[in-house]
């Protein structure tokens, strides 16, 4: 591993850039040559508008490309544009975001429209300033609209280019540090052509991607492996370093699919919180067994009654862990639902109008009425 990084200092940027010896030529003309033989042809870079952009930046920001691409297709079928986005019926654009999880970032979209359509006519800024100013945009979707939609002499620094650069360098600061990021940021900075900064940026996320990767680097395929300092030195396998996460909380849930005539019950959850505003099966604290599980059901739903064990689930979120067991009920077909945010959802109003988070995707078979009891 190479020395331990001092904390950095006034124009350490410069300092670091100089370990290449080498000018922004020499980073960009191989990078960018190798960008133009190799990019992967995605459809927000066949045809690349502002909003669409922005909206695949989004969708990247916590999706792999492959699985995020239908989503992202079904999308800008649904809202071609930021009118239509900040028009959306809520349910409508929790059922088009439903897959990809942490929905905060289609709500701050949807916010972010809104003021695109008040203050600017509908079209995305063309002001790396301006563009930070709008909800759910931070540093690098700010960067990566500017220099992509609108030729700006920003940087986009995410995960992939926080790698490339650390390598590069053989730099081991602690990239999860402001400081380790904002520094690498202006080395990154000094290395783009000001010429092309929107392909500059898409070769560096684009190297870390397909070759700079996080387990196992194809250094030999590599257009800056001759440049690379981690590559000379072995140790690109070792960066970036990253200070080791906190301990994910575990919590235990009981899921109740309540079944009623034709209908299922289902909670909307509170408009602020995890997973704002989207739908779920009636949730209990703890796990319980099957007496205390009925008797809480039947103060939810008079009349309903417990009629098999569901299977237990599992779901990762960034902070935490649910653990999950549940209960199959049914009830009276003449149900009334316990309070203003539950309803009785049809199979078909489920599948086509309730967006229901991927933390009960073990439980949707059984919502939909697709699965036989166990």
């Amino acid at each position: 591993m190479p020395k331990t990084a001092k904390k950095p200092e006034k124009n350490s940027a410069e300092k670091l850039a100089k370990i290449l010896q080498k000018g922004p030529a020499a980073i960009a003309g191989p990078l960018l040559r190798w960008f133009e033989a190799n990019k992967r042809a995605l459809p927000f870079r066949l045809e690349p508008t502002p909003y669409r952009i922005w909206v695949s930046e989004i969708m990247l920001q916590q999706t792999q490309v492959a699985t995020a691409l239908p989503y992202y297709h079904r999308f800008i079928a649904a809202l071609p544009d930021a009118a239509a986005l900040a028009a959306c019926d809520e349910d409508r654009l929790h059922k088009l975001w439903e897959g990809l999880g942490y929905y905060s970032r289609v709500r701050n979209m949807q916010k972010a429209a809104r003021v695109v359509v008040e203050q600017y006519g509908g079209q995305l800024p063309a002001d790396y300033a301006a563009l930070l100013k709008l909800p759910g945009i931070g540093a690098y979707t700010a960067g990566a609209i500017a220099a992509i939609a609108f030729g700006l002499p920003e940087v986009a620094v995410d995960g992939n280019v926080l790698r490339v650069a650390s390598r590069l360098l053989a730099y081991d600061g602690d990239v999860m540090q402001p400081a380790v990021r904002s520094l690498l940021t202006e080395v990154v900075q000094l290395w783009q052509p000001a010429e092309q900064p929107g392909p500059f940026n898409e070769a560096v996320m684009e190297l870390g991607a397909l070759v700079c990767t996080p387990a196992s680097p194809s250094c030999g395929a590599c257009p800056l492996a001759s440049l690379c300092n981690a590559n000379r030195e072995g140790c690109a396998a070792q960066l970036p370093v990253k200070a080791k996460a906190k301990a994910k909380v575990e919590e235990d849930f009981t899921v109740l699919v309540v079944q009623a005539g034709e209908g299922v019950l289902l909670h909307r959850r509170p408009a602020r919180g995890l997973l704002a505003g989207l739908w779920e099966p009636p949730l209990l604290a703890g796990q319980l067994a099957e007496a205390e599980a009925q008797a809480q059901l039947a103060a939810l739903v008079p009349g309903a009654e417990i009629v098999g064990a569901l299977p237990k689930a599992k779901h990762i979120f960034t902070h935490r862990v649910w653990q999950m067991g549940g209960w199959l009920c049914t009830a009276p077909a003449d149900a009334v639902v316990p309070g203003e945010d539950y309803a009785f959802a049809t199979r078909e109003g489920l599948l086509a109008h309730h967006a229901v988070p991927g933390a009960f995707k073990a439980y949707l078979p059984y919502l939909a009425g697709l699965a036989p009891i166990e």
